[in-house]
């Protein structure tokens, strides 16, 4: 098989027809596989700088760094574990494991387990109010709310600290930082109930209750001024907002069909998940803003036709709200970790359009536009950078401003040709994010011409012969290649030489032929040339030699060098010749009758391993005294089961026969 290389030119031109029309905003948004087998909470350490994702499948908590990077696995002795708490100043992570009956306590800055409550139930979800660490918790009898006391070294548990038969299962708990109220839900519930109480005594008491937060409740979370709640329910199909001092209705978040996560930052930033496949799964709305400022719609990694989904409460902010962490999961049961960077800002696209065609240096004029949910004011910077063959890593050109609809254009006179990317650039800003795109133009170079000699010539085998390529003007790179692909696949096309032409613009390398052989002259072109090309098939002769034996002498007559046999001994012709795997000489025999040489039926014999052929002539040798006979062996191209080589016949072996 022959192989092919890519010139720089070449090389060049792919990178620069990967550009774009539009992007969206540059990003560091990354995915990572997560080795879980379910998804039950997730909760970010700012001080260290970790998310934590609870596993009931395998009883563990995966911990990750800010890039998704898994760093470790929390036990193996955690089973059911779900729901997870940090302490205000992070230093703390409990977490509910529900079939142990306890609450873990782990040391987030070692990530180790240092000390268990058993409390007697079945926690799901913990949340911290006032002075105790509260958890839902319940099994097939029903559910409830107890607490722990952390104020006293002995960290007293209190069960039951609502009535009998308010919750059927575990509920879900919530609460701001440093909040005395406390908001439950029941989860997976049509309609969904939840519950407020103060618990600034110890003991909840209830503020409110209701039942019109939806159907299906699969996330919750109080706001961190502590004022409201934000519901996520499959249906409705936005998020809902609701008082916690009454649980009256303060609003929505318009998302979309079956919400099913929420998280608020710390300054009140919300983005709500819900379960979609082929609508967008995640919304960021500003605070006291119901239209989202943001969208994500996460990719298909799966087999099916839709897209990867949001796990159900699979949300979590950076404290700065530098990040979103979301956990998706594809029809194949993978569960990935999704690092979101800057979500709170604005998206922001920019559009370029260029001509596909210029003429080079020439003015031409490229335009594009900026859009985003938040619209950028007019008079807004961008950047613009133009690469080419002369500036392969980028050249800045004068910014450009937009207009009031966004819109705009600049003019550039490209001096080089090929393929030219002009990239525009917005910087970002506190509410927008950073958006970049560009277009290509293919813009016009001069041809120049390349030649190169001995095409279509044949050598003798082993020939040594002069190569010269033939460079014509060009505008700064005096580069040329010469290439030689020797016949067959076990010969790859090889780069022999190398090197600027002469004055002359003249390159020249020397090769010893052994097969036939295409040689290829390149030049890979400049920022005014094209590449060209030039291509010459030298062809080269087969070794052969012929010899004879068993004979009784040689002699020159009928002017030539006959042999004579007895007419009891048979001829052997023996053959050498360049080998090749599969080779076979063709083998001719002739006989001299009358002034002419009459031909037999011609035969293929193959080589052995050592290029050698051995025939031997048999037969009643009695009837050919007197006669004269010849033999020849050849390579014949195509017809000695191979095509390496050119067509090259043997000598004329003369011969014959005796009394």
């Amino acid at each position: 098989m022959r192989k092919r290389s890519l010139t720089a030119a070449t090389t060049l031109a792919v990178l620069f027809s990967s550009a774009v029309l539009a992007a969206t905003p540059a990003s560091a948004d990354s995915s990572t596989v997560l080795p879980v087998k379910q998804i039950g909470h997730v909760v970010v350490d700012g001080v260290h700088r970790q998310v934590f994702i609870s596993d009931p499948g395998n009883g563990k908590i995966v911990v990750t760094d800010y890039a998704g990077n898994v760093v470790k696995q929390l036990g193996t002795n955690l089973s059911g574990v779900d729901g997870l708490e940090l302490s205000a100043d992070s230093g703390t992570l409990y977490a509910a494991v529900r079939d142990l009956d306890a609450i873990a306590v782990i040391d987030t800055a070692t990530d180790t387990e240092t000390t268990r409550y058993a409390i007697g139930g079945k926690p799901d979800s913990v949340a911290l109010a006032g002075d105790r660490l509260w958890f839902g918790y319940g099994g097939d009898t029903g559910g409830n709310i107890g607490s722990v006391d952390l104020t006293g070294d002995q960290h007293q548990v209190t069960l039951g600290q609502v009535d009998a038969g308010t919750w059927y299962a575990a509920p879900l708990l919530d609460a701001a930082p440093g909040s005395n109220t406390l908001v439950a839900g029941a989860a997976g519930q049509s309609p969904a109930e939840i519950a407020s109480y103060d618990v600034s005594s110890g003991t909840p008491v209830k503020l409110a209750s209701t039942r019109e937060a939806g159907d299906n409740l699969g996330d919750l979370q109080v706001t961190p001024d502590g004022k409201d709640v934000v519901v996520a329910s499959g249906a409705p199909y936005y998020h809902q907002v609701f008082k916690t001092a009454d649980l009256n209705g303060d609003g929505k978040y318009v998302s979309d069909a079956y919400p099913n996560a929420v998280a608020i930052a710390p300054d009140g930033t919300v983005a709500g998940g819900t379960f979609a496949w082929y609508d967008p799964d995640v919304f960021v709305f500003r605070p006291g803003s119901s239209e989202a400022v943001r969208t994500y719609d996460f990719p298909n990694t799966g087999h099916s036709s839709g897209a990867d989904t949001l796990a159900t409460a699979g949300l979590a902010w950076a404290p700065d709200g530098s990040r979103l962490f979301a956990v998706t999961h594809n029809d194949g049961d993978v569960y990935s970790l999704r690092v979101l960077d800057s979500p709170a800002k604005a998206a922001t696209t920019v559009t370029v359009d260029a001509p596909a065609t210029a003429t080079r240096a020439k003015q031409l004029t490229v335009k594009g536009r900026t859009a985003s949910t938040l619209p950028l004011p007019a008079g807004t910077g961008l950047t613009v950078t133009r690469t080419d063959l002369d500036s392969p890593n980028g050249r800045a050109l004068p910014a450009v401003t937009t207009k009031a609809d966004g819109t705009f254009s600049f003019t550039d006179t490209p001096p080089a040709g090929g393929k030219v990317k002009y990239t525009v650039s917005y910087a970002g800003d506190a509410d927008h994010a950073a958006g970049s795109a560009s277009d290509t133009v293919d813009v016009s170079r001069a041809r120049t011409a390349l030649t190169l000699d001995n095409n279509g010539k044949v050598y003798d085998y082993g020939k040594a012969v002069k190569f010269t390529a033939h460079l014509g003007t060009t505008y700064k790179n005096r580069t040329v290649e010469i290439w030689a692909d020797p016949y067959g696949p076990d010969r790859p096309n090889k780069l022999v030489k190398s090197g600027r032409a002469d004055s002359h613009g003249n390159l020249s390398v020397t090769l010893n032929l052994y097969r036939d052989t295409t040689v290829t002259a390149k030049f890979a072109g400049d920022s005014r040339y094209n590449s060209a090309s030039a291509v010459s098939r030298a062809y080269d002769r087969v070794s052969i030699s012929t010899s004879m034996g068993n004979q009784y002498k040689s002699q020159s007559v009928w002017g030539q060098t006959y042999y004579f046999f007895h007419k009891t001994r048979n001829p052997l012709v023996t053959t050498k010749m360049t080998y090749y795997p599969g080779r076979a000489q063709k083998f001719e025999f002739q006989v001299y009758y009358q002034g002419k040489w009459y031909p037999g039926d011609p035969a293929y014999f193959k080589l052995g391993s050592d290029g050698v052929s051995k025939v031997q002539i048999t037969g009643d040798h009695s009837k050919d005294v007197g006669w004269r006979f010849r033999v020849r062996s050849s390579y014949i191209d195509g017809g000695s089961g191979d095509i390496v080589n050119s067509t090259t016949y043997g000598a004329w072996k003369y011969f014959t026969y005796t009394k």
